[in-house]
């Protein structure tokens, strides 16, 4: 065989090491058009939010580390922003896709996000997250997958299906958000769905083996109970998290969260009834999906199971929830652990939520503060010392007695802090609390 010239050689070696460095972090491609369409899930024609042309939109399947390129264009008439709910933007905050890190996209317009799934696995969501257009539809599945080096704490599942449950009005967006913006809290929703659908959304899979349900409650007020006829659930992953496994027959999921569980098809060959159920609500909300064996022949029946009742069995069942801290994580390297005592706390905040009218609007509150979407992203200000844009800790602490006010406080801390956040609800509605990036431990 001949022999190379050292140049040649060396342009190879250079080319391999190019291929190496890229190919364990691959970059996807993804083109959204948002667009109005037609839609029907509670039997009644209405102005939808599509994907592509789909409701829910496409799902999107990854692998840690890849690095995501979403080219999304505006064909509707409000501005618009897609956030990746649960995945962190380490040193990325400004492609989040939430009002103050970012401009909204306007209508007739075009931005590509550019963002990696970067040392994460497990189950999230993307949806529109400007006024009230996720009641609309644009939202979807987003599932991170390991890479084959880092192992998960349970065998290979044989297939994973992707859930997407949560309320549903007949009213439009913008007439919901009319219905703020004269004063009046939002009405009890119309129906409940799973993927776009108040009942027969179906998953097949086979006798005897293991299923991934990937399971996001992608509603805009109301928790969900979950269960499936027959069969048990082994709870795994909790946004992004492994988790002890513990077996429920079923399991609370509440707005903004997913979860994953893995389910044995271990019953006679039939139909089995999926239920999706409101929590925490007079007036209980109910979805039915099918779980259909491959080789059954025989409809789903008997009655549905039932819906909890009871609220402290949903406080009994989440202090059940608890990291698995043996579990691998996305990267090799060990993250160490710590202990709550011993961990110096920087800041303590008490951080109430409300729901005041302002100006004769219905409008939400932190300790008496409403906060309001500055026109210049609170990142550029902060960046290029923009002043009057926001103020620093203007959020009092606690919070006050007396009316709410109009706001865009900025709570400042430093690199590596520890902080204690205790949160209050007086309201009479169940509250779901979101820290965009980070993971935090329940303490209390």
């Amino acid at each position: 065989m001949p022999s190379l010239p050292p140049l040649v050689l060396g342009a190879l070696a250079l080319l391999a090491l190019a291929f190496v460095a890229t190919a364990d972090d691959p970059y996807r491609y993804f083109t959204w058009t948002v667009s109005y369409g037609p839609i029907s899930p509670l039997g009644v024609q209405q102005q939808g939010i599509l994907i592509n042309g789909q409701y829910p939109g496409p799902r999107v399947d990854c692998v840690t580390n890849d690095n995501m390129v979403v080219s999304v264009i505006n064909k509707i008439d409000e501005p618009i922003l897609i956030t990746w709910n649960g995945i962190k933007q380490r040193k990325n905050s400004w492609q989040d896709g939430v009002l103050g890190t970012n401009c909204p996209i306007p209508p007739g317009s075009n931005y590509t996000y550019k963002f990696q799934t970067k040392d994460q696995i497990g189950s999230f969501t993307y949806f529109l997250s400007t006024g009230m257009q996720r009641a609309a539809g644009g939202f979807g599945a987003l599932n991170v997958y390991q890479r084959p080096q880092i192992p998960v704490p349970y065998a290979p599942p044989d297939g994973d299906f992707s859930l997407l449950v949560g309320d549903w009005y007949k009213a439009s967006h913008k007439a919901l958000q009319q219905t703020l913006d004269s004063g009046r809290s939002l009405p009890f929703p119309d129906g409940l769905l799973i993927n776009g659908a108040q009942q027969f959304a179906s998953f097949t899979g086979d006798q005897g083996k293991t299923y991934l349900f990937r399971i996001s409650n992608v509603g805009l007020m109301t928790s969900i109970n979950f269960r499936i006829q027959g069969h048990q659930m082994k709870l795994v992953e909790v946004e992004g998290s492994h988790t002890l496994q513990n077996i429920y027959d079923s399991l609370d999921i509440h707005v903004g969260q997913s979860l994953a569980v893995l389910v044995t098809l271990d019953q006679p060959p039939k139909d089995y009834f999926i239920v999706a159920s409101t929590r925490f609500t007079r007036k209980v909300l109910t979805a039915t999906g099918i779980l259909h064996y491959s080789n059954s022949n025989s409809p789903a029946s008997g009655p549905l199971p039932p819906p909890l009742r009871n609220p402290h069995i949903s406080m009994r069942q989440a202090r059940t929830i608890r990291w698995n801290l043996t579990a691998s994580a996305a990267r090799p390297n060990p993250q160490g652990s710590y202990h709550y005592g011993t961990i110096p706390r920087t800041r303590s905040l008490v951080l109430k939520n409300s729901a005041p009218l302002i100006n004769g609007k219905q409008r939400y509150a932190v300790n008496g503060v409403s906060f309001v979407v500055p026109d210049t992203p609170l990142k550029l200000a902060d960046n290029f010392n923009i002043a009057g844009i926001f103020t620093w800790d203007s959020i009092p602490i606690p919070a006050p007695e007396g009316s709410a006010v109009l706001g865009t406080p900025v709570m400042r801390f430093n690199l590596h802090d520890f902080i204690e956040i205790v949160f209050q609800n007086t309201e009479h509605t169940m509250q779901t609390w979101h820290l965009d990036g980070y993971d935090f431990w329940v303490v209390g």
